[in-house]
């Protein structure tokens, strides 16, 4: 590069100083000085284009001019910060003065989630029988009619097979009305002994009102083997009761009726509100009743090709909000499900 051009190179600089620092001046808001950045020190920026003719210039002359690059990049690069100061110091002189902090007030709540009153009833329920050696099942929500109802030993004309009762999807498919088509599943694909429970979601075409839902939740139970019998599942459902509610609760079993189990029986405890005593709770009967239990009908077995004669078994179901009604003395199954924080924090 020849003297001329030397200069030429150094009055680029000079001009671009210049300009920078008359635009700098007039800028009025951050938006617009980071543009002024970008045009001035940015890859394709000016300043930054005469750096890179800096590899033309004589070697002997290049420290110089480099050394004058450098101060008008950094000189630009500090007009930049100091009017972003400037900046900030006239928006805060325009903002409203904020109030200052007392800090003789007493602190705020921090309100940490939790997890709704349900869920804790449900991992409550799940934790005691898999501390007995039941082994946690699942199932689809979406069922088909064989599995809800045929292999379960229903009859044709059952009632909880009409539309009023069940949510129908299609001809075959529907939203299952309890959890105890997983046993079927389960047994049809293992060999005994099998021991397990299905906690989940299940559905009822119902009225709704204080004591029920068209949405809810159960836990059914099971066991498969030899020589399992009535007594076995006695002491299961005891223990459960008395690790549940405590052990001053007592339990009688009422002989019922369910296509699923024979013998079956409703299991009722000692009314956790009045000790027994009678009150509006338990209609002053002293009882309440919170699940369905029983011996797996041998109709069952054969569906799922175990030998009736071979395996015998036992299966119990509960319904989660009716346990957690009773162990939260709740009048309302709809409170569960409106989510109002004022009762959600309760729990």
């Amino acid at each position: 590069m020849t003297d001329g051009k030397m200069e030429s190179l150094i009055d680029s600089l000079r001009k671009e100083e210049t300009k920078a620092c008359e635009e700098i001046k007039k800028s009025k808001d951050v938006d617009y000085l980071q543009e002024l950045k970008v045009s001035f020190l940015g890859r394709k920026g000016s300043v930054s284009v005469l750096f890179r003719k800096l590899k033309n210039v004589p070697p002997e002359e290049r420290p110089a001019a480099g050394k004058l690059a450098s101060q008008v990049r950094e000189k630009i690069e500090k007009l930049i910060a100091a009017r972003l100061r400037e900046l900030d110091v006239l928006k805060g002189q325009k903002e409203p003065k904020k109030t200052p902090l007392d800090y003789t007030l007493p602190g705020r709540k921090s309100w940490t989630g939790k997890l709704h009153p349900l869920t804790q009833t449900l991992n409550r329920i799940v934790d005691i029988f898999y501390g007995m050696g039941f082994e946690v099942a699942k199932g689809p929500d979406v069922e088909t009619d064989y599995y809800n109802f045929k292999a379960l030993n229903f009859p044709e004309d059952h009632p909880a097979m009409d539309m009023q009762d069940t949510f129908y999807i299609s001809d075959h498919l529907l939203l299952r009305t309890q959890t105890t088509p997983v046993q079927v599943r389960e047994l049809e694909k293992r060999k005994p002994p099998v021991k397990a429970i299905a906690p989940g979601r299940t559905y009822r075409h119902e009225a709704i009102n204080a004591r029920s839902y068209c949405v809810f939740h159960q836990v059914d139970g099971f066991y498969v083997d030899q020589d399992v019998t009535f007594a076995d599942l006695k002491g299961v459902l005891s223990a459960f009761v008395w690790e549940f509610f405590g052990k001053e609760v007592k339990l009688r079993f009422r002989a019922s009726f369910f296509p699923f189990t024979e013998p079956s029986a409703e299991v009722d405890i000692s009314c956790v509100i009045c000790g027994g005593k009678g009150c509006s709770v338990c209609k002053h009967k002293g009882w309440l009743e919170i699940l369905g239990a029983g011996m797996i009908d041998p109709e069952v077995f054969k569906r799922v090709g175990y030998d009736p004669e071979v395996y015998s078994g036992y299966a119990f179901g509960m319904g989660v909000e009716r346990i957690a009604m009773l162990k939260y003395r709740i009048d309302d199954i709809r409170l569960f499900y409106e989510n109002d924080l004022r009762f959600l924090r309760q729990f």
